[in-house]
This record gives structure tokens, sequence and C-alpha cells, in this order.
């Protein structure tokens, strides 16, 4: 099973936006409640400005929209994208998971050949060149 985004562009943005620690707390917030830019730029320690850029990074990942309400910017979370992460990183760990369980059968297994052909006792070792 193969879970993608949209494409390898917007999988990269999506990443790339929740690299930030910054926006990363955005979109938290946003998901739980939506807020204008204005709101948010007052919970931070930099300039509206900086906040609207990180907003501007969120909203090319899709992973909220921004919508005008008189005066002010309102800001959604999209639970869509960040669930489409979610699966795709679910994805990742399937696979690793599988990996892991498969290097633990091998490790398990003291003679993964179960070829009796090529068994090399130390004890019954002798040189093809001796005999015969």
């Amino acid at each position: 099973m193969v879970v993608r985004l949209q494409d390898r562009e917007s999988t990269d943005r999506v990443f790339a936006a929740l690299s930030d620690a910054t926006r990363r707390d955005i979109l938290v917030r946003v998901l739980h409640e939506e807020a204008s830019v204005s709101t948010l730029a007052r919970r931070y320690d930099m300039s509206f400005a900086a906040v609207q850029k990180h907003v501007a990074v969120l909203q090319r990942a899709d992973l909220l929209t921004k919508q005008r309400r008189g005066r002010e910017q309102v800001v959604r979370g999209d639970i869509d994208t960040v669930r489409a992460a979610v699966r795709l990183l679910d994805h990742f760990e399937e696979v690793w998971r599988g990996r892991i369980a498969r290097i633990d059968q091998l490790l398990a297994d003291p003679d993964p050949d179960p070829d009796p052909e090529n068994d090399t006792d130390p004890e019954n070792d002798t040189d093809p060149k001796e005999t015969g």
C-alpha cells in the first residue's frame, strides 16, 4: 500500500513546513480553533510580518487555509492534509517494522542456510585434495 499526499512536491512542502517549531505550534493552534493572523501574531515574540510568513508557508503546504473576514484574515487548519501526512508516516513505520521483524527472524535462526550440502561442520571438514 503506497500512501501519497498528492505528489512529491506536495509531500516536500508539507514536511518542510512542519520542520519549524513555530509553524507546528501555529498549526496545532488553528487545528483546535480558527484564529486571525493578528491574534496569532500576539502569541509569538516576533513581528506580525514574520508570523504572516509562517502562515504563508503553512498555506502553500495546504496545512491551513486563510479566509478574509472583513479586515481580518482568519486561519483554519486543514485536518485532511495532516491526516495524509500521518498516513504516509504510518506507511513508513509499517515498512520499517517489517524490516526489523525480518532481521529478528534472521538473528533468531542460527543456521539460515537449510541446504545440508553446505554444512560446514569443522569436525567433518576435509580437504577434497587429501581424499582420493
